[in-house]
């Protein structure tokens, strides 16, 4: 739901740093000695980042947190140098070089802390995002679900499918690929195929969903060529008691991969990787592939399943979809789908998941 009354905190906060800054000094003729004015800058800019954060994440929920985050860095680098700039002409007030550093240094601040949750809890709605249309056109038609078919060189089963049950829309949970990054330049024969296949189905009517897994970075720019995208938590379908999430975000106890996943989609790499020569970028794709099939094999061993039940538990009334595992598990109300390999996709029709 958004909150557009959350525009008023970073605002306010703009209001009041203009304001200060019109001041030959603090209220109440407070002057802070170095360090101690740097430090004020900081915490003064580290709300305005946090309000403005707030403010974007829910009121845009399309957004992805890259995107926002450097929006939100960005935003508060300029008007820090704005700020410094009308301090040149307030008398009493410098326009220090060390201000500003702290003023961009305090924005980093907000959202390095906003991000803390992220890593510890399944507070993750900040991290979370979607893009389409949540709503089937027919919802009497069977829904193909894909999960973690971590196809490579072909699309292994899709073309069969495709033949066999032409009137279905399709939902695919993730992984669709051994590693998928969205930048110019990077995409592979096989996903380039994949993405005329969705022009292909989309064009003849069928509903088309993608849900972001964790071999998928930076993918929002195709976001308009399906039906509905999105990333983290909150996957569903209107109209149908359907819920969804790729998984790997199920057990807040896996430390080291919330902190992997964060890192690995933030605006800093995404910066790197459009800032790499193209052979570069591509080169290092392949070393993410490689290293990925690798990557965490203690916590994919045992299915968490205490978790995935409080997860599946958090979606009463319907029922509630994850891939990643690669095996089949049910708890409570919460359906863990089979690894996609070779073709083994399940539909969900008729309020049930089925093989198909």
């Amino acid at each position: 739901m958004r909150m557009r009354w959350l525009w008023t905190f970073p605002l306010a906060v703009a209001a009041a740093i203009v304001w200060l800054s019109s001041q030959s000094h603090y209220p109440g003729g407070l002057q802070l000695p170095p360090p101690l004015d740097k430090v004020a800058h900081l915490f003064i800019f580290a709300a305005l980042g946090w309000a403005l954060d707030l403010a974007l994440q829910q009121n845009r929920p399309g957004l992805p947190l890259y995107r926002r985050h450097l929006l939100v860095f960005l935003a508060v680098a300029c008007f820090g140098a704005t700020d410094e700039w009308h301090q040149h002409f307030t008398p009493g007030r410098a326009c220090e070089l060390g201000d500003w550093l702290a003023d961009t240094l305090g924005g980093a601040l907000a959202l390095l802390v906003r991000t803390l949750p992220a890593l510890f809890t399944r507070r993750l709605r900040l991290l979370s995002w979607r893009r389409g249309t949540p709503r089937r056109p027919d919802p009497a038609r069977d829904l193909i679900l894909v999960a973690d078919p971590h196809w490579s060189r072909e699309l292994t089963g899709l073309a069969e499918a495709t033949a066999a049950h032409p009137g279905a829309d399709w939902l695919f949970l993730g992984d669709a690929f051994d590693v998928w990054v969205g930048l110019p330049g990077m995409a592979s024969e096989a996903q380039v195929t994949f993405l005329a296949w969705v022009d292909a189905r989309r064009a003849v009517g069928r509903w088309v969903g993608f849900w972001l897994g964790n071999r998928e970075y930076f993918l929002d720019g195709h976001a308009a060529r399906f039906d509905l995208m999105g990333e983290g938590m909150g996957g569903a379908l209107e109209g149908e008691a359907l819920a969804w999430e790729h998984g790997d975000l199920i057990n807040s106890s896996d430390h080291p991969y919330r902190l992997w996943n964060l890192i690995s989609r933030s605006g800093p790499l995404w910066l790197l990787f459009r800032l790499l020569p193209g052979s570069t970028a591509r080169a290092v794709s392949i070393w993410m592939e490689q290293k990925l099939h690798t990557t965490n094999a203690a916590y994919k061993l045992a299915f968490p399943r205490e978790a995935f039940h409080a997860a599946a538990e958090a979606h009463p009334g319907q029922t509630f979809l994850t891939g990643h595992f690669h095996s089949h598990e049910q708890e409570a109300n919460g359906i863990a789908l089979p690894w996609a390999h070779e073709g083994r996709f399940m539909v969900w029709r008729e309020g049930r998941v089925e093989e198909l």
